[in-house]
C-alpha cells in the first residue's frame, strides 16, 4: 500500500525558504515518477516539479530556478527545496506518485497517489 505524508511547511516571509519533505512507503522504485503540486484557495491544482526514478527532474516555468525537488539516498524520502519565495506561492503543497515515468510534469488526472498536504504561507 502507497502511503505518502508531506512535512515542513509552515509561514515565512518573502525571499525565504522553506524546504517540505515527503515519506513515502509502498511505491515500486524501479520505474516511477515522483511530483509536488500546489493548490491556492480557487485555483486549479498545478504540477511544479517531478524526477522520474533515473533522476531525471522537470520543473514548471513559475518555480524553475527558485525550487528543487530531490530524494534521500534511500529514495523513500522527496524534498522540495523553495528559495525566494513569493506571496503568490502561497498555497497547500502535495507529494504525489502516478507509478509510471513522466515525460514532461504530470497532470492531477494521473496522480495514483496523493499526500495529504502541507501548507505553505508566504507573507510580504
Amino acid at each position: 500500500q502507497v502511503q505518502l505524508a508531506e512535512s515542513g511547511g509552515g509561514s515565512v516571509q518573502a525571499g525565504g525558504s522553506l524546504t517540505l519533505s515527503c515519506a513515502t512507503s509502498g511505491v515500486d522504485y524501479s520505474g516511477y515518477c515522483m511530483a509536488w503540486f500546489r493548490q491556492a484557495p480557487g485555483k486549479a491544482r498545478e504540477a511544479l516539479a517531478r524526477i522520474n526514478h533515473d533522476g531525471t527532474t522537470y520543473y514548471a516555468d513559475s518555480v524553475k530556478g527558485r525550487f528543487t525537488i530531490s530524494q534521500g539516498n534511500a529514495k523513500n524520502i522527496l524534498y522540495l527545496q523553495m528559495n525566494s519565495l513569493k506571496p503568490e506561492d502561497t498555497a497547500l503543497y502535495y507529494c504525489a506518485t502516478r507509478g509510471s515515468r513522466c515525460l514532461g510534469l504530470p497532470t492531477p488526472a494521473s496522480v495514483l497517489y496523493w499526500g495529504q498536504g502541507t501548507q505553505v504561507t508566504v507573507s510580504s
